[in-house]
């Protein structure tokens, strides 16, 4: 603000405005420290933040501060992960906002409220509900400077004996950042413009071997809430499970970049990829940051009875992460699939409900053990890679599944020969057959897990979201499929002998033998969407190993399921009691209608 003194023209006097004195980066930052915590805690949180900070800071000259070992070591993070030096650099350069010129910044108790009110998403209490995401400024905290791909070195950084550098200045395509200029309006500063050291820097970049362990590291921390401990559980980081840990995450950083071919990520390749296909990717930072909100001496939590429960008290029991075990599902994929699905519908809500290992690759056991779910349902399907037809002439049934399809147009996928497939499908609506319309609804998600974490959302150009036909005299091919058109009952349909592939689908023969996923870019899409990360045409003809169907629900929804079940099992059971087969259609029904098994008459209520 300016002061303005204004006196006469005719006695000779000028406009003239004096400056107060420019606010240092010391106080606006103690500024907005104050306004986060203000606004973005309540005072129990402030108080065992400050109870955690003073529990764990070092000092030196009267300040104090933490460091990487102390800041880890009370968040739990495993060792054997190797991110401590990342986690530390990024929440180091978080600190320094609203001024990253300034980063790496010192993690006092001021800063850290800023840390933690940026990581859990509390910042947009003071900022403005429509505040710019943090997705830039977590690619500023993660990324390095690499010269190779530079134009001549930010002047003050030639002094580095390293070639990598971590990045202080905005880089290409992050400057003029809008969560920065939103810290500036709500505490009523004018922005200084541009900050300092803003050069061009093409070579922004996180490292691959950096994300794969921060990768690791979400995908531990997507389940926890905020009292959650990641030390809980250390079998998850040993033997196979740590084994599917890295799978996952080799999977995700393979949207990320090809490793053999580029050093690093890009700003524009982490953005596109972030938005496309892992939308909730960081939101395990909520609940791990939310740990200095909750110290470990003061159990503040109210029991059902309003009594407040001594740190001696154990917490009421939890259900389990996952109620079952499957040959595809894990920790680690349930974690992956909670950087697209949202957590709530996942985590503790899943139900295994088919299984093609135990309870037969067939589509009659598909349907008696999916149908009577009531709610939104996951399947999964895995498998190994088909080469070329000419490899496999000798099986009858695979050969037979290549003479049923399009000849192949598109190359692979991914690189790589023999190597294991899983895709999957979130199917919000339940289960039913197929007649002349597919169903599944706009909410309906393609995806692939692996050997590349991709995601085709539903688009509204045709509504062929899910279909599930059984073998009849009106079609040619039985089978599960997403994506594809409906059986059309025309001598034509039958006759051409092909299953009819959409430009962006997925389809499992009628035997879950082999399964076939096509992307047909120049197409646009279909019912699913194109990749927003694989901007070319590709195919996947899959040798399928285990077919898999969760369900998304709690207790009500298995509890009626059950009830389901046990009323078909009693008309079953009445059925085969009725001595039929007298060969008399309409005699046959009229008996069964006199039951109350079919008709007017029918018995179950509800469960008709």
């Amino acid at each position: 603000m300016f002061q303005v003194l204004a006196v006469s023209a005719t006695m000779g006097q000028v406009l003239s405005e004096e400056k107060p004195a420019p606010i240092s980066h010391e106080e606006l930052v103690k500024e907005l420290a104050n306004a986060f915590a203000e606004k973005c805690f309540t005072s129990l949180e402030l108080y065992s933040l400050k109870h955690v900070f003073k529990s764990l800071a070092h000092h030196e000259q009267r300040v104090g501060y933490l460091k990487e070992g102390t800041i880890v070591k009370y968040l739990g993070v495993p060792d054997i992960l190797g991110v401590s030096p990342v986690l530390f650099q990024m929440a180091s350069y978080i600190a320094a906002f609203p001024f990253l010129e300034d980063a790496p910044a010192v993690l006092g108790l001021e800063q850290m409220v800023i840390v933690i009110t940026l990581l859990t998403d509390r910042y947009r209490r003071v900022l403005g509900r429509g505040a710019a995401d943090i997705t830039k400024l977590l690619f500023k905290s993660l990324a390095v400077y690499d010269r190779k791909f530079s134009k001549p070195a930010v002047e003050g950084h030639s002094g580095s004996t390293n070639a990598r550098e971590q990045v202080r200045s905005d880089g290409q395509g992050l400057d003029d950042d809008e969560l920065i200029l939103a810290a500036f309006h709500a505490l009523g500063h004018v922005s200084p413009g541009k900050q300092q050291n803003t050069s061009a820097t093409h070579g922004a970049l996180i490292p691959g071997d950096n994300f794969r362990k921060l990768i690791m590291l979400l995908l531990l921390v997507a389940p926890l809430d905020g009292q959650d401990s990641l030390d809980s559980d250390p079998d998850r980081v040993t033997g196979a499970r740590l084994q599917s840990l890295r799978t996952a995450a080799e999977s995700i950083l393979a949207a990320f970049l090809d490793v053999e071919q580029n050093p690093g990520i890009e700003y524009h390749r982490f953005s596109k990829v972030m938005a496309g296909c892992l939308p909730f990717l960081f939101q395990g930072l909520t609940p791990l940051f939310e740990h200095f909100l909750f110290s470990k001496e003061l159990d503040f939590h109210k029991g059902k009875d309003g009594t407040s429960r001594s740190p001696t008290m154990p917490r009421e029991p939890r259900q389990p992460l996952l109620h079952d075990t499957g040959s595809i599902m894990n920790a680690s994929i349930l974690s992956q699939m909670s950087f697209f699905i949202p957590g709530s519908l996942l985590f503790r809500r899943l139900r295994l409900l088919y299984a093609g290992d135990e309870d037969g690759f067939s589509m009659g056991s598909f349907e008696a053990k999916v149908f009577n779910w009531k709610a939104p349902t996951i399947l999964l399907v895995s498998g190994t890679r088909l080469l070329d037809e000419s490899d496999h002439h000798s099986n009858g049934s695979m050969s037979g599944f290549w003479a049923s399809l399009p000849p192949r147009r598109f190359s692979r996928g991914s690189s790589g020969e023999a190597e294991r497939l899983t895709f999957g499908v979130y199917v919000p609506e339940p289960w039913k057959l197929t007649h002349r319309e597919c169903f599944g609804g706009e909410e309906a998600i393609l995806f692939q897990l692996e050997p590349i974490h991709d995601v085709f959302r539903a688009s509204s150009l045709n509504k062929n979201y899910v279909s599930f036909t059984r073998p009849s005299a009106s079609t040619s091919h039985a089978g599960v499929s997403f994506g594809c058109p409906p059986p059309k009952p025309s001598q034509a349909y039958r006759r051409s002998g092909m299953i009819p592939l959409g430009p962006v689908s997925l389809m499992l023969d009628g035997s879950f033998e082999f399964g076939c996923f096509t992307h047909d870019y120049a197409s646009k899409g279909g019912a699913f969407q194109t990749s927003m990360i694989r901007e070319y045409d590709f195919q996947e003809r899959i040798e399928i190993e285990s077919v898999e169907v969760w369900g998304c629900g709690g207790d009500e929804e298995a509890n009626h399921q059950a009830e389901r079940w046990a009323w078909e099992a009693r008309e079953a059971e009445a059925r085969r009691r009725i001595n039929l087969g007298t060969g008399d259609i309409d005699a046959d029904r009229a008996l069964l209608e006199m039951a109350g098994l079919v008709g007017s008459n029918r018995s179950g209520g509800s469960m008709a």
